[in-house]
């Protein structure tokens, strides 16, 4: 796990080596363990890497790399986890190489040597983003991972190429622009994070999951990315194609590529770990993990003194059945005071998932004892877990043959009751659905349901939380995202194979995945994501739902691959999610840091957003009548990100 950075410029006279050496600095707690820089002067190219040690501690994993033939040069964050069978591969080709280490940089730079990028993707199993030059063709090719797991910003400003880990290098570079996207800022506050493509600052992309990009100039502003690998596709095939296996053999075979999986990602040089809530995901990871180590797997949990977002309890139950070492950080407000002012130069663009606090706090416990931790992702998206995926089909079924005027009246019914009666008079309804705080669900719910035309609108209206983006971002146009252009969503028979599709390219890879990035980067860990590997992606794919999601249960067959393990009681219990209490904290011991941030001065000078919409959401949460702590949480990232850049 590293840090990478670039530019390829249209000014060769510019000095190269001190500019990418200052580019490296602005991430140099991604890679710790050391950093070069490699320039090619007569073509204005600089790469810069900065180095956290995994595999191969030696100077035979320093980067930049270049290729013996030093036709290729590559600098390279992630793992590839199947490398040594790529080695094995080539051995079998009669591709001869005499190794120089045992790093996958180098296994990676030969394979393109030998077969190309193209055929390298798609053989190998991991997570990465790098960049490539080859000085016959002149070419620079940037690509990224399957599912996203590691970030890569790119763009054309004054006359350079620029790419980079984290914007917070591409602003090093003397070439960029510090201007502000408004559209990036509507999406913000809509989905509570920057989706792909769209970063905060004008004329900078992410480059999207499972893509490539290929410049054969500084000035290729015709370049674009594209695919080698696309996850709409495999659950295309998957549900035109689905496994006819009974359960138990279905277990049986999800057990067996989850434990490849899992012994795939062991490999380290460095001591290893995991991150145990006590949930499904994570609980499967670790025992998986634990039945293949001879010793006492290290795990690591964060809890609240506030019992209904503790799931530390869990967590230690689960770790004392599997006989881990586990270790339990209790969170306070006082550690979310001194936590909050980190989040912008750690998340280096406004993302507003307040779970980043509790998963910045439980990556530096981490990594007290470990260098690299393992951990449940995406589970949820692959095996039906999110609540959403039970509750949107029978909330739909149960509003559609009410006429569409009925709606709004019911919708101001549930508004009626205070999310607090809810949660005490709904316990009942609560413990039925497997549903942790009622009332915010419910007041969230009836703004939505009131205008829902079909599934997919009911959907994507819980995704969203400000919805009058175009008055509360003066200036601001819809920006064309997957998530608003439905003739992009997969054409899939069940809508909610659907949804879990759209969560795959979208949630997971713009919040979960940027949340876990950039929380274990500040901290210097590595984090890996069994759940991630492309082939557990493609078997769950090929799964029916109803091993997916079962009388009202999502993750069903994961669930008994688990049971296997750990006894249902310490498993079986409502869906929490690692949330914070945001709604009490901002009326509590974060009140005067927000309202300092959302004073009408401060937003008139800023001139971003309406002060009037903003101030009557602040004023509507601080009474307690609602609880718009996640609506607040973006208004407040954007506010202290913008502070922390002096704007």
């Amino acid at each position: 796990m590293c840090g990478i950075a670039g530019f390829w410029s249209a000014h060769p006279d510019k000095p190269l080596q001190p500019i990418a050496a200052a580019m490296g600095r602005a991430i140099a707690y991604r890679g710790p363990d050391g950093s070069g820089e490699w320039c090619d002067a007569a073509n204005g190219l600089a790469l810069a890497h900065r180095r956290l040690a995994i595999v191969d501690l030696s100077a035979a994993g320093h980067q930049p790399m270049v290729s013996d033939s030093e036709r290729l040069t590559i600098v390279f964050n992630g793992e590839i986890y199947n490398h040594l069978a790529l080695r094995a591969l080539l051995a079998g080709e009669r591709w001869a190489h005499a190794w120089r280490g045992h790093s996958d940089t180098e296994t990676l730079l030969v394979c393109f040597d030998a077969w190309g990028v193209e055929r390298t993707l798609q053989a190998a199993v991991g997570m990465f983003a790098f960049a490539l030059w080859n000085r016959d063709e002149r070419t620079l090719t940037l690509a990224r991972d399957r599912f996203g797991e590691k970030p890569l910003y790119y763009g054309w400003q004054g006359g350079s190429f620029l790419f980079a880990s984290e914007l917070k290098a591409i602003v090093a570079h003397p070439d960029f622009e510090r201007q502000v996207d408004r559209d990036a800022v509507a999406l913000l506050l809509r989905y509570n994070c920057i989706p792909a493509p769209w970063s905060i600052w004008r004329g900078i992309r992410k480059l999207p999951p499972a893509s490539m990009i290929v410049l054969r100039g500084p000035a290729d502003t015709d370049a674009v990315p594209r695919p080698f690998w696309s996850l709409l596709d495999v659950a295309l095939a998957g549900d035109a194609d689905p496994l006819a296996l009974s359960d138990q053999a279905a277990g049986d075979a999800l057990e067996k590529v989850l434990s490849q999986a899992v012994a795939g990602q062991l490999m380290s040089d460095v001591p290893l770990g995991a991150l145990l809530s006590g949930g499904v995901d994570s609980t499967t990871v670790v025992a998986l993990m634990q039945a293949q180590s001879a010793r006492p797997v290290k795990t690591f949990s964060i809890g609240f003194h506030e019992k209904q977002f503790d799931e530390s309890v869990h967590a230690a139950k689960v770790a004392e059945h599997l006989k881990t070492d586990h270790t339990t950080l209790f969170m306070t407000a006082e550690d979310v005071l001194e936590a909050v002012p980190r989040m912008p130069a750690m998340y280096d663009e406004p993302f507003a998932d307040s779970s980043q606090l509790p998963t910045s706090l439980v990556m530096a416990l981490a990594r007290r004892h470990v260098t690299v931790a393992l951990s449940g992702d995406a589970g949820d998206e692959l095996f039906g877990g999110y609540n959403r995926y039970v509750l949107v089909p029978r909330i739909w079924r149960a509003m559609r043959p009410l006429p569409t005027g009925v709606r709004p009246a019911i919708a101001a019914m549930m508004k009626a009751i205070a999310p607090s009666t809810w949660d005490s008079a709904g316990a009942p309804l609560s413990r039925l659905l497997k549903q942790q705080h009622l009332g915010d669900k419910a007041h969230k719910l009836a703004d939505r349901i009131g205008s829902a035309k079909s599934v997919d609108d009911l959907y994507l209206g819980l995704l969203t939380e400000w919805t009058d983006t175009a008055r509360t971002v003066p200036g601001s146009n819809e920006a064309a995202i997957f998530l608003n252009q439905r003739t992009r969503w997969p054409n899939l028979s069940d809508p909610v194979a659907r949804m879990m599709a759209v969560d795959s390219v979208t949630y997971l890879p713009d919040d979960i995945l940027v949340k876990v990035d950039r929380a274990a980067m500040a901290a210097s860990l590595e984090t890996r994501a069994p759940f991630l590997d492309h082939r557990v992606a493609e078997f769950a794919w090929r799964l029916p739902m109803h091993q997916k999601i079962r009388d009202g249960e999502g993750k069903w067959l994961l669930r008994q691959v688990l049971y296997r393990h750990v006894p249902k009681p310490l498993i079986d219990r409502p869906k929490m999610g690692f949330g914070v209490p945001i709604n009490d904290w901002l009326r509590g011991p974060l009140r005067d840091w927000a309202e300092a941030l959302l004073a009408r001065p401060v937003l008139e000078r800023q001139g971003l957003l309406n002060p009037e919409s903003i101030r009557q959401v602040w004023d509507l949460h601080l009474s307690g009548t609602r609880q718009f702590g996640a609506r607040l949480w973006s208004v407040l990232m954007l506010q202290a990100w913008l502070q922390e850049q002096g704007l």
